[in-house]
């Protein structure tokens, strides 16, 4: 699946979200206390209360808004990664056998 078409199932409101994760994100990475395999995790709990949070006070907090904003804080919260993991494919040098 590429960028462009995760891009088309998150909300135009809730793309903002993106950008902010892949922040904290990086200021995780810097943290030598916080293990990498938990920065993930911790996005996506937060793309999720994010989520929720801007669908609800735009819309209301009813359980449609927040099963919506669970789905939609992992997709940004995938969106994230995916951005992060790409730059780092795509700077690292191969190694030729």
């Amino acid at each position: 699946m590429t960028a462009e078409q995760i891009l088309a199932f998150i909300q135009p409101e809730i793309l903002v979200v993106v950008p902010v994760l892949i922040i904290i994100g990086m200021m995780l990475k810097k943290i030598e206390q916080v293990k990498d395999w938990t920065i993930p995790i911790a996005l996506g709990v937060m793309g999720i209360i994010f989520a929720i949070l801007i669908l609800g006070f735009n819309k209301g907090f009813t359980g449609l808004v927040i099963l919506n904003g669970v789905i939609q804080g992992i997709l940004s919260a995938g969106m994230a990664v995916y951005v992060h993991q790409l730059k780092i494919q795509s700077t690292r040098k191969r190694k030729e056998a």
